[in-house]
């Protein structure tokens, strides 16, 4: 959410930055500003008010003992006007802090001056290019052949059960599974990250904290008898574990990670790209999260972009880094990069990973904060998050780049994990 007195201070700054992201802010911005107006308008009538009122609260007395019992009554009645008058505009203040607020959390976050200009995913800036892709021959299969041919995924038993969207992993395709999970976790602990294990449904307080509320898509699975939402991405919970929460400055960075099966509606996305693992409602997913300080936010996205270039070098995937243009990004994002590996047998590139700096956005929401050494007053912290990895891609390019005549070769990294080195 972006600060209210940098709105205040910066309308038309909020206005241009935000075109960046294809949005229209000069009504919201405009509307803010008039009824910030007319809050300090009230604000100065009811301090009128109370400053006559307490005026009056004192010479009551004085009249009383003085036996000016008529002015006294009158002052008393004044009095009582004035507190029901106060009350008023203790109302209408509220209602206009509450439409204020309302505007405040449609406006996204401004994205970073080197978010490139575009509208669409075709606009996105390609930073890096990075290892070489198979050549199969003909006789390539997709994924979802692979994995029937070897009996790893059934995706019409998922259908049965529950729907399109929700696979079920079985045999050598659930250690697979298991396999990729402890060692993306492994590699995060090494790399200084706190596992967490979170729940899997959150409240409103959470989905708003993180920006996935208000839900404008409707892409979060929404559990209406209790209003609890199944989580998207265990950004959503253990970045709220700092929700309301002043932390030392010595402390930043905190580091977490954690496993969780995501959930995703992907409304609006039926017959595109859905084919196999391409586009799941549900999937596993292990997520980065960082709370720093502001002044080295950028040195930490740097620090998880390596983190996760790591990870698809060791598993010996071709990849490459996007910075997304402001079409493109989140609406919450300030800077984001998406990790792409290629997938050898749909010859398509395939998302697997975002990285993002949110800056102070998610932070303001949360209203988490930390106090440098020295200092009275909190400050508001930076958050950043990115996925390290999401399994379904991941899972669809290592069977299509990794088969062979002789069935498919496991990653060096993953032996140790799952037990086999060849599925077949």
């Amino acid at each position: 959410m972006l600060n209210l007195r940098f709105i205040q201070d910066n309308p038309e700054l909020v206005i241009e930055k935000l075109k960046k992201k294809n949005f229209d802010a000069s009504a919201i911005v405009k509307e803010i500003i008039n009824l910030y107006q007319k809050k300090n308008e009230i604000q100065v009538k009811a301090d009128q008010f109370k400053s006559e009122m307490n005026k009056l609260s004192k010479e009551i007395g004085q009249l009383f003992r003085e036996g000016k019992q008529e002015e006294a009554s009158q002052a008393k009645s004044r009095t009582s006007e004035l507190k029901d008058n106060i009350k008023q505009l203790d109302e209408e203040f509220a209602k206009i802090d509450d439409e204020v607020f309302q505007l405040q959390v449609q406006l996204p976050n401004i994205p970073a001056d080197i978010v490139p200009a575009g509208k669409t995913p075709e606009d996105n800036e390609i930073v890096k290019n990075a290892g070489e892709q198979p050549d199969l021959g003909e006789a390539k299969l997709p994924h979802w052949e692979l994995a029937e041919k070897y009996d790893l995924i059934d995706f019409e038993l998922g259908v049965k059960l529950t729907g399109a969207g929700f696979p079920v992993y079985k045999g050598k395709g659930s250690r697979f599974q298991r396999a990729l999970i402890n060692f993306f976790l492994d590699e995060a602990q090494k790399a200084g990250y706190l596992e967490i294990q979170p729940p899997l449904v959150v409240n409103e307080d959470s989905g708003f904290g993180t920006g996935q509320l208000p839900d404008k898509e409707g892409q979060m699975y929404h559990v209406t008898e209790d209003n609890l939402y199944l989580i998207p991405t265990a950004e959503v919970p253990v970045t709220n574990l700092y929700r309301d929460v002043i932390l030392e400055g010595k402390q930043l960075p905190v580091k977490n990670t954690a496993y969780s099966a995501c959930f995703r509606r992907e409304a609006g996305s039926y017959g595109k790209d859905v084919r196999g693992l391409n586009r799941l409602h549900q999937f596993d997913k292990v997520e980065v999260v960082q709370v720093a300080h502001p002044e080295k936010s950028y040195e930490v996205l740097d620090e998880m972009v390596a983190h996760v270039e790591s990870l698809v070098q060791k598993l010996g995937l071709p990849y490459r880094i996007l910075r997304l243009c402001g079409g493109d990004m989140s609406f919450t994002a300030a800077l984001t990069y998406d990790f792409e590996v290629f997938s050898a047998a749909q010859e398509k590139w395939l998302e697997v990973s975002s990285v993002s700096n949110f800056e102070s956005f998610q932070a303001n929401r949360l209203k988490l904060r930390f106090r440098d050494e020295g200092q009275k007053k909190p400050q508001i912290a930076h958050t950043l998050n990115g996925s390290a990895l999401a399994l379904p891609r991941i899972v669809a390019a290592l069977l299509e780049n990794n088969q062979t005549p002789e069935g498919i070769k496991v990653p060096e990294v993953l032996v140790p994990y799952c037990g086999f080195e060849w599925i077949r």
